[in-house]
């Protein structure tokens, strides 16, 4: 069915790209666009503009740099601080000496962070003014980096940022770029309490972008708005594909609903991607009532599942068209589509899906011994894509269990109904996501256990009206302990990143466990989740 007409011309999955980029390496984006538009402003941060001529040449400064300080391709540059105009320059700049972009989670606690930056072998740090007190912690430790580079004013010990760039020519080093090669390293939790570096690469997001710009009606001169971080494939993934696209993309620093707000009217902001926690937050904002929100066509949102009741009170109150979309950092973000015409508020079940899968993607929904499923039948969800990732950086083994074959297994539980819309029912591995954010119960566990009063503890996710889940600790005392909840949370703020943090904590006697010793989450879960059609938020 073609959409009404405020979207555009046709249905958004037909008809000719605006234009198509022939794009070998994520570097190509700023090469082409800069040749073949140099005064269109790319990046606008904080009122400060950046036209892609502009990105093109301060890019080549940052790659003239990289290369003069030694860094070879395929090294891993390491990026700590929020969102702004200088995180591109960094990012192509990086792309164009063939290296390895690392956007460091600048939530972390100090430890956490080290962890990252050790593991990737990071040879140069740009940090950020907010975060020398969080590397100047951890500077002794950093086991391969050789220079540290402040993304602002001078450190006693490290150069600013534009005087370092500014010492080296703009002239671009055209290393040849491979499709195979990995482009950035996304940092995901693990089930082992150790983040991955999931490694996607320039053949990854070139496909991603083809399929999806035109679907996210990004094409030149759209108005669009990045709100999630760097660090996040749904930030950095959305503000490169606008970029890929050739739209205007205002960045802000950290999601602030009120200054959101202001943007979407004063720029006439068109599309943007946001997670079911910014909806909320949008739309209980008290300064929405007087926002013009005209310019709006599209609203793309996944990373959670969005409760039904918020999503027609966001559809009522923006009245644009919205988008759902499934996806893993592993699958380079969306993989599923749940287009405008599918969002009928008299058709609870189907806002329930989040779609049918995209132009080049498979999905599979698989048993216990990897056997396909009849529709209806929940299992894990599989799905052979060109989105898939390289795999994980210095991983084998858990690259092998994620991808068998050519198939990557998510670890989250659903089923397809009979004309092929998914549908996210639970999720196979523990993972909690509140608020966007993908949180996993070892690191959790392990921050809480080595409480000298602490004898046993699982992590769960429970429901939370604001967040979608909140974390939960289940914690068994040791005979004659008496830690308080407020304890338990105070000594995990000192070893993990405050999102982590549990937001309450529940005493059992002992923790239910299988025959092998597993805990048995599910059955923790079970009667905070009872009565609920999905056993997520």
């Amino acid at each position: 069915m073609p959409l009404p007409d405020r979207y555009g011309t046709g249905p958004i999955s037909q008809g000719k790209r605006p234009m198509s980029i022939e794009m070998v390496g994520v570097a190509d984006i700023v090469r082409v666009h800069g040749a073949a538009r140099p005064n269109t402003v790319a990046i606008v941060y904080d009122g400060r503009p950046t036209t892609y001529g502009e990105l093109d040449r301060a890019s080549s400064r940052v790659a003239s740099g990289l290369i003069a300080e030694g860094i070879k391709p395929q090294v891993r540059v390491a990026h700590l601080d929020k969102s702004s105009d200088l995180f591109f320059e960094v990012l192509f700049g990086v792309a164009k000496a063939g290296a390895v972009m690392v956007s460091v989670n600048w939530r972390l606690a100090p430890p956490e962070v080290l962890q990252i930056v050790n593991d990737a072998e990071a040879e140069i740090l740009f940090v950020g003014e907010e975060y020398f007190p969080v590397v100047e912690k951890i500077r002794d430790q950093l086991s391969t980096v050789r220079r540290i580079v402040t993304l602002g004013p001078r450190h006693a010990d490290w150069e600013a940022f534009d005087e370092w760039r500014d010492r080296h020519p703009d002239t671009d080093p055209h290393l040849p770029a491979r499709p195979q090669d990995t482009a950035v390293q996304f940092y995901t939790s693990g089930t082992t309490g150790l983040p991955k570096g999931a490694e996607l690469t320039n053949a990854n997001f070139a496909f991603m972008f083809e399929q999806w710009t035109r679907s996210w009606l990004l094409k030149p001169g759209t108005q669009n708005i990045v709100c999630l971080p760097m660090f996040h494939i749904g930030g950095a993934g959305w503000a490169i594909a606008g970029l890929f696209a050739g739209a205007t993309n205002h960045v802000v620093r950290e999601f602030v609903p009120a200054r959101v707000l202001e943007i979407i009217e004063r720029e006439r902001i068109e599309v943007m991607l946001l997670v079911p926690a910014m909806i909320l937050f949008l739309v209980q904002a008290p300064q929405i009532r007087e926002t013009d929100l005209s310019s709006l066509r599209l609203i793309v949102y996944g990373a959670a599942p969005i409760p039904a009741d918020l999503l027609k009170q966001a559809m009522a109150t923006f009245g644009c068209g919205f988008q759902q979309v499934y996806g893993l950092t592993e699958t380079t973000g969306a993989i599923t589509l749940l287009p405008p015409e599918d969002h009928d508020p008299s058709d609870a079940r189907k806002l329930l899906s989040c779609g049918y899968a995209q132009v080049g993607v498979e999905l599979r929904i698989v048993d216990d011994a990897g056997a396909d499923l009849p529709a209806g039948a929940v299992g894990e969800i599989a799905i052979r894509s060109p989105q898939v990732m390289r795999g994980y950086w210095r991983l084998p083994d858990a690259t092998k269990r994620a991808i068998q074959g050519d198939w990557f297994f998510t670890g989250d539980a659903g089923y397809l109904d009979e004309k092929g819309y998914l549908f996210i029912y639970d999720r196979v591995k523990d993972m909690i996501v509140s608020g966007g954010e993908n949180i996993y119960p070892a690191e959790v566990e392990s921050a809480l256990f080595g409480h000298p009063d602490v004898a046993d503890v699982a992590v769960i996710g429970v429901p939370d009206e604001r967040w979608g889940e909140a974390v939960k600790a289940v914690v068994v005392r040791k005979p004659g302990g008496d830690v308080s909840p407020a304890d338990l949370i105070g000594w995990a703020r000192e070893r993990i990143a405050g999102y982590k943090l549990p937001k309450s904590v529940d005493f059992i006697d002992a923790l239910p466990r299988n025959p092998t010793g597993k805990i048995l989450k599910r059955e923790l879960r079970e009667p905070y989740w009872e009565g609920r059609q999905r056993k997520i938020n």
